[in-house]
């Protein structure tokens, strides 16, 4: 009787082994599997691009001597004084008055609180398009002078445009 209670007994230790050796598998083929699905999730689409093909398209450009030409109706924009909290927008428009398509690649803020939404179909030579700029004061009492970088296929490859406020602080 004791033989047959340590062979059941030892079948048990084994289903049990069995099992958290296969609880283990799955636990490592989804973390694996997980992983795999976040690291593909952080690429983005400026990453993907054949970057071989954008220096083509630069030195085809700079060949012809023709590069899109940023022309803004302003460069700078002054919001006077605002209180501390307001969300305040400005809008700068532009004609490309170059002789070649305009494609801005990316708009960047000096600052979180600086936002700017751009145009990302290509600018046709003689066609005007607009950067609307918002700017939020939460927390940012004074002076405040802000800086939007564009990065875009002129000769220089950037422009910048600025805003600036005075902040009324919040009592």
């Amino acid at each position: 009787m004791a033989i047959i209670l340590y062979i059941c007994h030892s079948i048990k230790y084994l289903n049990n082994c069995k099992l958290t050796v296969m609880k283990t598998r799955i636990f490592f083929l989804s973390a694996v599997f997980a992983a795999g699905f976040f690291i593909s999730c952080k690429e983005n689409a400026t990453s993907k691009i054949n970057a071989e093909n954008i220096e083509t398209v630069k030195q085809e450009i700079a060949q012809s001597g023709e590069y899109p030409v940023f022309q803004f109706d302003k460069s700078e924009h002054d919001f006077g004084e605002i209180n501390e909290g307001d969300v305040v927008s400005t809008t700068f428009k532009f004609t490309n008055t170059g002789k070649s398509p305009l494609i801005i690649a990316r708009a960047l803020g000096s600052c979180g609180c600086t936002v700017p939404s751009y145009p990302t179909e290509p600018i046709a030579p003689g066609e005007s398009g607009e950067i609307e700029v918002s700017f939020n004061s939460a927390g940012k009492p004074n002076l405040q002078q802000k800086i939007v970088t564009l990065y875009a296929n002129t000769e220089k490859g950037k422009e910048l445009l600025k805003i600036k406020a005075l902040v009324k602080p919040d009592p």
